[in-house]
């Protein structure tokens, strides 16, 4: 039951709430208000045009609705789509062709999981026509999976650090003596058997001091290198933000320029973005106006969700569209790449 309604019978509930629903997936649809008559024959309804238009005008003091000129009908108003979205939408799962298109795109990027979600932004805003954004997994409580050596000159080489989150991340390190595979190789046995399966939160400048101490001797040669793997551990525990369609809001059919220079100037601001999406829900969730916690985005609606590593929330896909947005077909395509992206970054981490 709606907060604060009072129904004569079920029949006006479910009536009611049926208007609701096609005077919001009509303004979906054509961007246009939508009268009695439209009603009936989008509804199927066997009623009076005057019992619609009651019925209307009941959803309209209610705040559901509003009309936007004495005589044209009714659009929905944020609290009207709000209640919509919690009760009356209906979710179609993606077709399978559309999830072998997503999969096959998503394959194609499978080589570490920031191609793959650099890809998936990509995707999601092809599909929905809105800005996407997706973010890496956080790597605070991620831990060293190995560390490995690539020679790139006679005094320099990269240290390669893979996380348990399947992020890996390198640093170049320079030495005075001359590299060599040998060297590298003795590298590569002392470093993992001291850093595998530190949280990479704990690699820091005391516990680099540490590991400087068990090494022993060989510290002498490799105080570039323990600077190296801190770094490379630092930049793994960022969350890296992948943006798609930043300039969509300037060309929808209705745009609003203030509020897409708004959301153009907030989605430039990488902090506070990435800031923001981690502080979405862990589940598939909508926030429409006012209810974004950034004001840049008081006239668009962030549509959300995770994708999972080992079963377990992590990083976000989320649209950020205007108001007036199919929220069903996106949060389809949302949860169908997640999907995806879940199984692909786990069969990676496997690896």
């Amino acid at each position: 039951v709606i907060i604060g309604w009072t129904w004569s019978s079920l029949g006006d509930i479910e009536r009611k709430k049926k208007i609701l629903s096609a005077v919001i997936e009509s303004y979906i649809n054509t961007g246009e208000p939508i009268g009695s008559k439209a009603l009936i024959n989008e509804t199927g309804l066997e009623v009076s045009s005057a019992t619609v238009r009651n019925d209307l005008a009941d959803l309209t003091n209610k705040g559901y609705l509003v009309q936007p000129h004495t005589s044209a009908g009714r659009i929905p108003t944020l609290q009207g789509y709000r209640y919509y979205i919690d009760n009356l939408m209906k979710i179609t799962p993606v077709t399978q062709g559309g999830r072998e298109y997503v999969e096959s795109e998503l394959y194609k990027s499978a080589d570490s999981p920031e191609s793959i979600l650099k890809e998936a932004s990509g995707v999601i805003s092809r599909l929905t026509g809105c800005t996407a954004v997706t973010t890496t997994p956080s790597g605070e409580e991620s831990r060293i999976h190995r560390i490995r050596f690539v020679q790139t000159g006679s005094h320099t080489a990269m240290a390669v650090v893979i996380a348990s989150n399947g992020i890996i991340k390198t640093k170049l390190f320079r030495c005075d003596f001359l590299l060599n595979p040998e060297l590298l190789t003795v590298f590569d046995k002392a470093f993992n058997e001291i850093f595998s399966g530190m949280k990479l939160s704990s690699v820091n400048r005391p516990f680099i001091q540490t590991a400087a101490a068990r090494l022993g001797e060989l510290s002498m040669f490799t105080p570039g290198v323990l600077v190296a793997i801190m770094e490379a551990c630092e930049t793994a525990k960022e969350v890296s933000v992948y943006l798609s369609g930043v300039t969509k809001p300037l060309f929808m059919s209705d745009v609003n320029f203030l509020n897409a220079r708004n959301v153009m100037e907030f989605l430039n601001n990488r902090h506070d973005l990435a800031e923001m999406l981690e502080n979405l829900p862990l589940d598939t969730s909508v926030s429409i106006g006012g209810e974004n916690s950034r004001t840049e985005l008081a006239g668009s609606a962030v549509i959300s969700t995770r994708y999972r590593l080992d079963g377990n929330p992590s990083g976000v896909l989320a649209v950020i569209a205007p108001v007036r947005t199919d929220y069903a077909r996106a949060i389809s395509i949302l949860e169908c790449v997640s999907e995806s992206v879940s199984t692909l970054i786990d069969e990676l981490i496997e690896i």
